[in-house]
């Protein structure tokens, strides 16, 4: 192999290789598990070392808007977690209280969960539907 070959195929490897490694970082960061907020606290130190998507109803009275940073809780059956969310992105128009809200974030060892994304539906609306009988996509409830 001549030596402008090598270095072709010497250079091509490396970028493959970077690539490679870049991909698969991004991928391990951007991965995240789902729990409910009794799963979260049943995991203990698990919980602090990874990213998590944390579902629960939006407790009354706990929205409170500071800037850009919203904090509020979350809860299911008795267990309550408080959020801070700190994403770019405006909340959702279905985020208010009672809704039903999935957070992404970390769990910090203060015990507030920090939200970079956050998706809510507001439950009542799928309630009123369900009793009124409406049906979409021809499913049956």
């Amino acid at each position: 192999m001549k030596r402008k070959q090598l270095k072709f195929v010497v250079g091509s490897v490396v970028i493959i290789l970077t690539l490679s490694y870049l991909a698969y970082s991004g991928f391990q960061e951007s991965k995240s598990y789902y729990q409910t907020v009794s799963e979260l606290y049943a995991s203990k130190e698990a919980a602090y070392s990874r990213r998590l998507k944390v579902a629960g109803d939006v407790v009354p009275g706990s929205i409170v808007r500071e800037g850009k940073t919203i904090k509020f809780v979350i809860s299911q059956e008795s267990q309550t977690l408080p959020v801070v969310y700190v994403g770019t992105a405006a909340p959702p128009d279905t985020f208010v209280d009672r809704a039903q809200a999935v957070v992404e974030g970390k769990y910090g060892h203060d015990g507030v969960f920090i939200a970079n994304n956050m998706q809510a539906k507001c439950a009542s609306k799928y309630e009123k539907e369900s009793a009124a009988g409406v049906k979409k996509g021809g499913e049956d409830y």
